[in-house]
Parts: structure tokens; sequence; C-alpha cells
């Protein structure tokens, strides 16, 4: 079984082992500092290196049967018996201890607010890490959740302890969550001078220092299956990586609107209320427009049916001409490309209509008795069909 160096010190990095196994691309080694996937936080990477080789340690994972860590290499492999020298990763190995520590110190701040929003899950594989929680919380609960964290990280010095406890003592521990490992339990602590902020058990791996762990921010909240929210946060490093690209980015912004990024907000409410009366402005300039060159269009007589031709530069414009087909009419419209339209306010199916007379121009469309569309590659011979089939309106409409 592999020595678990990343137990004994969290923060060690480098270490030498000798190779015990070779399995296809993968090597086990007496002692490790790697430590393999679990428990939501992701594998270490890194590197090994020999006399005479060097390989990059892509993925590290666990097999629970025998207790072995695995290493997938990328490269040449060690021989079996050979002496290697480890390196782990810094950035990954803090940043997912950062991750997982978040997790925890988040999870515990949910948890002293209302213990109804219990963990039912976790994933901390991206910067985006998750706690899915049940009890609905809030908006409100989880800005107030976040400022208590925040508030405990900044104004206490919880110190990281792990204790491996038999599960007959586990009752002396106030645990978070109770857990379904049997035997020796590994216990997460948090604390400080005054007891326990956090007792979680875990077999991860966590900063030396709560505040390590800082800022927690959450970023937004999802609702999930079985009524679960799903709380999105980003913790440590990766935290205030994005929280100050953000804020250059709004401070960018802001500068264009003359405004600083607290300001931002107001001006952008005020910017979209503007485009929504534009939008208002240019919506009625379009009706206004429709109904001008429908009232100019000449109007045929076909039969019983009295129909209108218009024809549009800007399909943008189809929908609302459509809409404003006088009363006792039909209105054709076709647009440059070959999209047309056909409206009816006389009791004419236009849907019928339409699918018929594209049949015969080689197009396709149809729709609802007063409104349809299509597209056709020969506008007069559907011209020509459509005025065929509305002349013979009062009979049977046939394709």
């Amino acid at each position: 079984m592999t020595q678990l160096l990343y137990y004994a010190d969290s923060t060690q990095l480098e270490f030498s082992a000798e190779v015990t196994a070779v399995q296809e691309n993968k090597v086990s080694l007496s002692a490790t500092a790697f430590y393999p996937e679990g428990g939501g936080q992701n594998a270490d990477v890194g590197a090994l290196a020999w006399d005479g080789g060097e390989a990059r340690v892509t993925d590290t994972q666990k097999d629970k049967a025998t207790g072995e860590i695995w290493h997938t290499l990328e490269g040449t492999l060690p021989p079996v018996g050979g002496a290697v020298r480890g390196e782990v990763d810094a950035q990954t190995r803090w940043r997912n201890m950062q991750r997982h520590s978040g997790e925890h110190l988040l999870a515990q701040a949910f948890f002293r607010l209302d213990p109804r929003f219990a963990v039912a899950a976790v994933s901390m594989r991206n910067a985006e890490c998750t706690i899915d929680l049940e009890g609905q919380p809030s908006e409100t609960d989880v800005r107030t959740a976040e400022t208590l964290l925040r508030e405990t990280l900044g104004r206490t010095r919880l110190k990281l302890r792990t204790v491996d406890v038999p599960e007959a003592e586990l009752d002396r521990y106030p645990l978070r969550r109770t857990t379904k490992v049997t035997g020796t339990v590994r216990l997460v602590i948090f604390e400080d001078e005054t007891g326990f902020f956090d007792v979680s058990a875990c077999g991860g791996l966590h900063v030396p220092w709560a505040a390590q762990a800082g800022p927690v921010a959450v970023l937004r909240t999802e609702r999930i299956k079985g009524d679960l929210t799903r709380v999105v946060f980003v913790a440590g490093e990766e935290a205030g990586e994005l929280l100050g690209g953000i804020y250059q980015q709004s401070r960018a912004l802001a500068a264009g609107f003359s405004a600083g990024p607290a300001d931002l907000t107001a001006r952008v409410e005020a910017l979209r209320l503007s485009h929504r009366e534009s939008e208002a402005q240019l919506s009625a300039l379009r009706s206004a427009l429709i109904a001008h060159e429908i009232a100019a269009a000449p109007l045929e007589t076909l039969g019983e049916v009295h129909l209108r031709v218009l024809e549009l530069v800007d399909a943008a414009l189809l929908p609302a001409a459509l809409n404003a087909v006088p009363r006792g009419e039909v209105l054709l419209v076709t647009v440059a490309g070959g999209k047309v339209g056909l409206a009816s306010a006389c009791g004419v199916h236009a849907g019928e209509v339409l699918r018929s007379a594209l049949s015969v121009s080689g197009g396709k469309g149809g729709g609802k008795p007063e409104a349809a569309q299509g597209q056709t590659d020969n506008v007069a011979a559907l011209l020509a069909a459509v005025r065929e089939r509305l002349h013979a309106a009062a009979a049977p409409l046939k394709p």
C-alpha cells in the first residue's frame, strides 16, 4: 500500500520514492505526495523524474480495493524498483485546497444561518464550485451566509486540525453532516481558541488557516431537481482573480459613460429605458410605414376576394405587415430573396392557400388560417398560383 505523504503534511510538494508497479501508462509508488481525485476534489498533477528520464503526472487515482495510488504519466515510464523524485504542481494543489476549504466554510455559514440548509452534494472540479443545499434558501439567505463567512474569515483565526476518530467516538464532535464512513473516520476541523467552527468527515486536503481560503464569493444560485438550490461560488486566488477582472471590466465599461463602477448600474438602467423608448418609437414608425405601403398597394378583385400585393425590401417588416391586413381583404407580401407571406381577414384560409401555391412554385411553407409564411425561388409563379386559388376561393381548395 502506498504511503500517503499528503496527509502527514498537505504543504509537502516534493518527495522521493520507489516505483512498486507499472500498469500501462501508470505507475504506483512506495510513497506519494500526489493527492488522488476524490470527494469532489480534483487530483494533483505535476512531474516525476529519475536518472535518465522524466514525465508529467497528468492524473492521480486511488484503487479503493488495494489502497494503491496510481499516477498517470505522459511520456516514458520509470522501471519497477527504480528511485524517482516527485514534484506536485503547487498552484493546482493550492487552489484545489482553497476550493475545498471554501466549500466547508461556506456550507457551515449556511448551516449556522439555518440548519435546514443541509448540503446534499458538492463539486470543486472547476473554479466555479457548487454546493447543492436543501431548505430552499432565498437570495437574502445567500447574501447573509456570504457576509457571515466574510466576517468570520476576517475577524477570527480559524486553524485547520485533522484527527482520526473511532466511529464510536464521533458523538464527541459536532459534525455538520452525518457520515457513512465506518471504522476510523478522518475529521477536518476549523477552530480557534473559542472552539469549533466547522467539523466534517472528509478525506480531502485543506488550507492550514481558514482565512487562506478567502475571499469566498457567491456568484449565483440555481434551482435544480429535488427542490435543491445550487449555490455557485468561487474561493481563494481564483475568486480574487475573477472579482478583480470583473472590476476592471466594469471600470472600463463605466468610463464609456463618463462614470465610475458604482454608477454603472444606474447608467445601464437609463440606457435600457432609452432603448425601450426607442424600440417603441421604431415600432410605431414601422406600423405607420406598413399602413402607408398597404394603402398604396393596388386592390385586386378576384371573384369574391379582394387582394393586395405588397413588396418589401426588409424581411424584418414581414410579421408587422401580415398583422396589418385590412379587414375584408387578403394581403400577399413578397420580400427580396424569396420570402413570402399571406394574411387573410376575410375568411380565406391563408395557410392552405399559400401552401398550395408554394407547391406549384417549387417552394415550401404554410401556416394558420389568418397568416402564413414560406420561401420560394419563383415568386412570379407563386403570385399567379395565389391569384388563381383566390379567384376560386368559393370552391374547395386543392393542392
